[in-house]
């Protein structure tokens, strides 16, 4: 999986480790291997035009997503639902899409949340990923299918990161 992190925010993101994120989500989610991304870290100003831009909306947020591809998840087995097995051979690979997430956003919200700046970039930006792959939080149903997925690969992305063997290489869903 080719991911591109790029930090034009000038805030000094972990670009390794959000590298690593997206990568871990991906794999999670079942894509191709050939699949490839782009995470563009942006400053208020520039996420403020691409939310005028392509959202209609005035001033900075923290995250969009611009799918390219239309990639899904890949498949799960009958009677593998839950486990780390799980399938990409159905699955095509291509571009998946780019993301923008202002970090100083990020930072100004995540006291609101209860936790610190990374947590909420890693956060942002599994949720980015998610919309790429054609979740959406539109509908209480779609929310909670939405928020509850980005919640169990957090966790377990937690999980990898503080060293807790969990299949990281496995999938979800």
């Amino acid at each position: 999986m080719n991911v591109d992190v790029l930090d034009e925010s000038g805030t000094g993101v972990d670009v390794v480790t959000l590298t690593r994120l997206c990568r871990f989500v991906m794999r999670r989610m079942r894509l191709h291997p050939g699949t490839e991304m782009t995470l563009r870290l942006v400053d208020p100003a520039t996420i403020a035009v691409l939310n005028e831009q392509w959202m209609g909306k005035k001033g900075p947020t923290d995250v969009l997503s611009f799918p390219m591809d239309e990639l899904s998840p890949g498949r799960v087995e009958p009677g593998q639902e839950g486990s780390a097995a799980g399938s990409w051979d159905d699955q095509d690979e291509g571009y998946l899409g780019d993301i923008a997430l202002c970090p100083q956003v990020a930072a100004q919200q995540a006291p609101a949340a209860g936790h610190g700046t990374e947590d909420e970039i890693a956060l942002l930006t599994t949720h980015g990923i998610l919309h790429l792959l054609g979740y959406d939080h539109a509908t209480a149903t779609e929310h909670a299918e939405m928020f509850g997925l980005q919640g169990r690969l957090l966790l377990e992305w937690h999980q990898v990161e503080s060293g807790v063997d969990v299949e990281s290489e496995g999938t979800l869903q």
